[in-house]
């Protein structure tokens, strides 16, 4: 191919329409501002918090679903809402139903895999709640303590949404009880999938929420909208959408991965269309079960870098847990032995799932091949600037 061949190669490409427009619509850990389908759950979670519109302190609610059936997506939106109209001391929206002064009332969200410590969730409430710049330097968990009883002082009300809480239900019950100990009129929504007296501190003291997994139609309808900000117009056909609903059997979250997988092998084909090709292999890239990319993604820079290598390696490389961490390390900073200890870490955690080798011989422990639980191909096009 000679200089002007390639050239109007390269033309044509940018003449073609371009397929992604906006990648984080389909990106399964990104939460639209109006949740799509969910308006009966957000007013039930509104009736919850009644109180707090008339000043008073609401009660604890646990909002529980099965993963992908759009919880989080609820109370993100909601909580971003509740700040904006009823935290903002210029204020003045009043409706007929759920009004009042706009002064004495806060809302943060906290996402409990990534606030691991008290020191991050008094900062992320302090940086939720208040229009000065919260440092992470220079101080102390009870200076950031200090200025959340600062802020409360004078009868405020604190209403704390608390995601992911079933990851960590000590975590849970540790904040919970920090809330509690501040002395002022504090609350907190917390958001999960398992059974309440597994989760929570006080089960008996707690409101449930409940949210059922999408219908086929309703997650068709998330992913249309989705697909209408994120996508070229006609890239893809209605007949696709409908089979990723029903393939993802009411799981938003895997849907999307699988979206997103088939949008990466799209673009690798250098197509402006969606193919049922690259839609077999988006969906053929999201194990069952699949581990949520929000949990992957909140792992330490050298623990995604492990799994990033991982989710690449093929079947012979995988078949035992030595021969993988030894494959990682090969083209790693990291040592053998690190690797092998994150590696049982992620199948600890569900990350990963070791499967015993059939037919293995000899004394001891039967090796066991290491199978991934990562969506592959949304993991690897979400996490590409780590390289």
């Amino acid at each position: 191919m000679n200089l002007e061949e390639r050239i109007l190669q390269r033309k044509r490409r940018g003449d073609r329409r371009q397929l992604l427009l906006e990648e984080t619509s389909l990106s399964p850990v990104w939460h639209p501002s109006e949740p799509t389908g969910r308006g009966p759950t957000i007013e039930r979670l509104l009736d919850r918090l009644e109180p707090v519109f008339d000043h008073r302190t609401p009660e604890n609610v646990y909002v529980r679903g099965p993963a992908g059936s759009g919880k989080s997506a609820v109370v993100t939106a909601l909580f971003e809402q509740l700040s904006r109209l009823l935290s903002s001391p210029e204020d003045t929206i009043v409706t007929t139903t759920r009004g009042g002064s706009a002064s004495r009332r806060s809302f943060a969200y906290v996402d409990l895999r990534e606030a691991t410590s008290r020191f991050e969730f008094y900062h992320a409430i302090l940086s939720a709640t208040t229009t000065e710049s919260v440092p992470r330097r220079g101080l102390a968990t009870i200076d950031l303590r200090q200025r959340v009883s600062k802020h409360l002082r004078g009868g405020r009300v604190l209403v704390v949404a608390m995601d992911h809480a079933d990851d960590d239900t000590d975590r849970l019950a540790s904040f919970a009880g920090e809330l509690e100990s501040l002395g002022h009129r504090t609350a907190w929504v917390a958001v999960g999938r398992g059974d309440p007296k597994d989760v929570l501190p006080d089960p008996r003291a707690t409101s449930v929420v409940g949210v059922d997994p999408y219908h086929a139609a309703e997650l068709t309808d998330v992913l249309t909208a989705r697909i209408s900000t994120g996508l070229a117009r006609d890239a893809t056909t209605h007949q696709q959408v409908r089979r990723l609903s029903t393939w993802a059997d009411g799981d938003a979250h895997d849907a999307l991965a699988a979206l997103l997988g088939a949008v990466d092998v799209a673009l690798e084909a250098d197509s402006d269309v969606l193919e049922d090709a690259h839609l077999d292999a988006g969906i053929e890239s999201v194990p069952k079960p699949c581990v949520s990319l929000g949990r992957v993604l909140a792992l330490s820079e050298n623990r995604r870098a492990v799994l990033r290598a991982l989710v690449v390696l093929d079947a012979e490389e995988r078949s035992s847990v030595s021969r993988t961490a030894a494959a990682i390390a090969a083209s790693s900073s990291l040592s053998e032995s690190t690797i092998t200890r994150y590696l049982y870490e992620f199948a600890e955690n569900g990350i990963v799932e070791r499967v015993p080798v059939e037919g293995s011989q000899g004394a001891g422990r039967p090796p066991s091949r290491v199978e991934t639980r990562v969506p592959t191909r949304a993991f690897r096009r979400l996490t590409r600037g780590d390289d």
